[in-house]
């Protein structure tokens, strides 16, 4: 039978609150340009705002001046984890100062082995994920060749995750494939 073959992530769509907070969060806090907004064609009484995450897709957030924030989102099975967005190192290397001197807690750096990562709350209590890679491809590689390679290195040495050294020689490995030298 044969499957539908996805190319990415269109857009993510969260249930907001009115419609200043989420101007001020993802705009204000997260940088993302607020594009454009329209009534959501299903429900008219709701608005909807579209806003930029950096790579040209979207996120959008259903807002209602009648709504109010209600504290964290449940973490229980069915439910929305957390949201990651891909940060560069140096912004990343900022993070945790400016979202401290907004009085927005977080954890600080994490080390995931593979990449950074830090997390925090928006203000309707969805956990939000900053993330960067520790590595670059090669050149004609993507980042999830690198790690698909680095994952059997790491499993073929036993360990619990991916680590620099895999990360080291998944990206020798890939340029190895690409057969570019004579030797």
């Amino acid at each position: 039978m044969a499957r539908i073959q996805t190319q990415g992530v269109h857009h993510i769509t969260l249930n907001g609150a009115d419609r200043q907070t989420s101007i001020d969060f993802w705009e204000g806090v997260l940088g993302m340009p607020f594009i454009f907004e329209q009534p959501n064609l299903d429900a008219p009484e709701i608005n909807h705002l579209y806003f930029d995450p950096g790579d040209g897709r979207l996120i959008t957030v259903f807002t209602s001046e009648d709504r109010t924030v209600a504290g964290d989102v449940p973490d229980h099975v069915g439910s929305t984890h957390h949201i990651a967005f891909q940060v560069s190192l140096a912004t990343y290397e900022q993070a945790e100062a400016r979202l401290n001197a907004r009085g927005i807690a977080n954890t600080g750096r994490v080390d995931r082995g593979f990449m950074w990562s830090m997390y925090f709350r928006d203000p309707l209590g969805h956990r939000i994920e900053l993330a960067c890679y520790k590595f670059e491809p090669p050149e004609g590689s993507t980042h999830s060749a690198v790690l698909r390679r680095a994952h059997d290195l790491r499993v073929a040495r036993g360990a619990m995750n991916i680590e620099d050294v895999d990360l080291a020689d998944a990206i020798e490995a890939l340029v190895a494939d690409q057969g570019l030298s004579l030797s």
